[in-house]
C-alpha cells in the first residue's frame, strides 16, 4: 500500500480515521479512549506543514487519483530521535500490516537522516499497543531510559488522564 506525506486536505479523513479506530477500546472497558476526540485540524495541520505526517493510502491509480487515506502517522522529533505521536489504521483495514508499513516508513526516513531512534508512548496491556509495537522492535523503557522529552509527554498524558491504564515509554534502535 502506497505511503505518502498527508494532504492539507486530508486533515479531517485523518480524524475519522482515528475516531474509528478509537472504537475497538471501548470493547476493552476503555470507553474514555474511545470517547476522546483526535488531534484538532491545527493540531493535524502544524504536523502536516512540518512535513512529519504520512498517509497509507488505497490507490493511486486512473479511478482515485492520488489515493484515500486508509491509515496515518504523525510524528515529532524528541530528544534528538523521531517520536511517534500516533499511528492508527482504520479497522476495515486493521491486520494487513499498514501500521508496520508507517513504522517502518519512519524508521527509513530516520535512518538517512542518521536519527538514532524511534520512540513513543503505549498502553501496556491492550493487545494492539505495546505487544505490538514489541513485536515491531520496540522495547520497554525503565524510568531510567526516559529522557526529558519523553517525560513531559508522559506528565502531559497523565494531566490528560491516560495513567487511568498501564502505559509505558518505548525505544526502537536504529
Amino acid at each position: 500500500m502506497p505511503i505518502r506525506a498527508a494532504h492539507m486536505d486530508e486533515l479531517t479523513a485523518l480524524q475519522d480515521i482515528e475516531r474509528a479506530a478509537g472504537i475497538c477500546f471501548r470493547d476493552i472497558g476503555m470507553a474514555e479512549i474511545a470517547d476522546d476526540e483526535p488531534l484538532t485540524l491545527g493540531e493535524l495541520g502544524r504536523y502536516q506543514r512540518a512535513g512529519m505526517a504520512w498517509v497509507a493510502v488505497d490507490g493511486p491509480d486512473v479511478d482515485t487519483g492520488p489515493g484515500v487515506p486508509v491509515a496515518y502517522l504523525i510524528a515529532d522529533r524528541v530528544d534528538g530521535n523521531l517520536h511517534v505521536e500516533q499511528v492508527s489504521v482504520h479497522p476495515d483495514r486493521a491486520r494487513r500490516g499498514i501500521g508496520r508499513s508507517l513504522l517502518e516508513h519512519l524508521a527509513g526516513l530516520a535512518a538517512r537522516e542518521g536519527v538514532p531512534a524511534l520512540t513513543l508512548t503505549t498502553f501496556t496491556e491492550v493487545p494492539w499497543n505495546a505487544p505490538y509495537y514489541a513485536r515491531c522492535g520496540f522495547r520497554l523503557l525503565d524510568d531510567g531510559g526516559l529522557t526529558p522529552g519523553l517525560r513531559e509527554i508522559r506528565a502531559r498524558e497523565s494531566d490528560h488522564g491516560l495513567d487511568r491504564w498501564p502505559r509505558a515509554c518505548m525505544r526502537r534502535d536504529l
